[in-house]
C-alpha cells in the first residue's frame, strides 16, 4: 500500500514550513496567528452546520470562511525584510460591507443595558465561542505586529468581524424568541 500524503513526518520533531519553505516552529507567533485563525474558521464551520442557521447567514459567513482561509496564507507566508506587502483579497469594502451588516442586525435586535453572557440558543452560544476564538486570533496577530509587519487592514478586519459576531449571536437569540442572559453582579 502507498504511504498516504495526508502525513510527512517533518514536523514529528516540533517544527513546520511556513510558505516559502522556511522551517519555524510549530509554538512560533506567526504560527499562533494563523493556527487560530485556523481554528476561528473552524468553529464559524460550526455556526454554518447548524440547521437554525438562516441561509443569509450561511451565505456571508461562508464568504468569511473563504477570506479567513486568504488571511491565514498570508500570515503563514514569511515577510521580506523591509517590505510591507498587502493582505491577499481584503479590501477595505469588505470592512463596509462587515459595519453595514453590523448596523442592519443592530437595529433588528432589541437594545441592552447590561453585559451579555454567551448562551441563549444553541447557535447564539456557538457563534458567541466563534466571537471568542476571533479576539483571540486578534490578539496573536497583534503580538506577531509587535515584532514583524502584518497588514493593518488584516487586524481592522478581524476586530470587526468580532463585533459582528457578538451582535449575530444576539440576534439569533431575538429571531428564536430567547431573551437574552445578562450579567449581574
Amino acid at each position: 500500500m502507498e504511504k498516504s500524503k495526508l502525513y510527512t513526518r517533518t514536523g514529528d520533531l516540533g517544527a513546520t514550513s511556513l510558505v516559502g519553505g522556511t522551517r519555524v516552529r510549530k509554538n512560533a507567533v506567526r504560527l499562533e496567528a494563523y493556527g487560530t485563525i485556523d481554528e476561528f474558521s473552524s468553529f464559524l464551520g460550526c455556526v454554518l452546520s447548524d440547521p437554525s442557521c438562516p441561509d443569509d447567514q450561511k451565505e456571508f459567513l461562508l464568504s468569511v470562511q473563504n477570506m479567513l482561509f486568504n488571511l491565514g496564507g498570508y500570515l503563514a507566508s514569511e515577510v521580506p525584510e523591509g517590505e510591507k506587502p498587502a493582505v491577499w483579497g481584503l479590501t477595505e469594502e469588505h470592512l463596509k460591507s462587515l459595519e453595514s451588516r453590523i448596523d442592519i442586525l443592530d437595529s433588528m435586535t432589541p437594545k441592552v443595558n447590561a453585559f451579555v453572557l454567551p448562551g441563549g440558543t444553541p447557535l447564539s452560544a456557538q457563534t458567541h465561542v466563534a466571537r471568542a476564538v476571533c479576539r483571540r486570533a486578534e490578539r496573536r496577530i497583534i503580538t506577531l505586529m509587535d515584532s514583524e509587519y502584518v497588514d493593518p487592514l488584516l487586524l481592522t478586519y478581524i476586530n470587526r468581524l468580532s463585533d459582528y459576531l457578538f451582535i449575530l449571536a444576539r440576534y439569533f437569540n431575538h429571531i428564536a424568541g430567547i431573551s437574552e442572559i445578562t450579567w449581574h453582579k
